[in-house]
Order: C-alpha cells, then structure tokens, then sequence
C-alpha cells in the first residue's frame, strides 16, 4: 500500500469534492451558505476506518478495492450507493 498516493490523491479528490467551497442552502426564511459534508477516513498500521465505522483490515477485499479506486485517482466505488449523484 503506498501511502504517499493515497494521502496525495485524497487531497486532490477533496478538492473536487468541493473543500473549501461554500454552497447555497435554501431555507423557508431565506437562504444560507453550507460546507460539504466531510467522509473521515482514518488509516492505521493495520486497517482503515472510514464514517467512524467498523475497523476495516487491509486484508479485507472491500479494503483493498477501496484503497485501490483512491490510489488510482477516484473515489471509492463502494460510496456510489451512499452518494449516487456523486460526492
């Protein structure tokens, strides 16, 4: 697993999730300006916990599937279920 990529394209890919980046909300008063939801992913010596859910082991084929689509530039395929029309 190489770290470097991972850290370096998860910065690439916050920035086209909209880090940073305010987004109109419209309320039934009016409106107001709202930051994406942020998705924690945590990396350990051993494993990943992503969502503050379950400790997810790099032997873990859904682990390695999922660092695998971010060490090749895109976001994990497993979200696609979670986030439909996209991050």
């Amino acid at each position: 697993i190489d770290f470097d990529l991972i850290l370096e394209n998860v910065k690439d890919l916050n920035v086209l999730a909209g880090e940073g980046i305010s987004q109109i909300e419209h309320t039934p008063g009016g409106a107001r300006l709202r930051q994406p939801e942020p998705l924690p992913l945590t990396l350990y010596q051993n494993g990943i916990v992503m969502f503050n859910g379950p400790f997810r082991p790099y032997e873990d084929p859904s682990t390695q599937q999922c660092l695998q689509d971010i060490m090749d530039g895109y976001f994990p395929s497993e979200l696609q279920m979670r986030y439909p029309d996209g991050i």
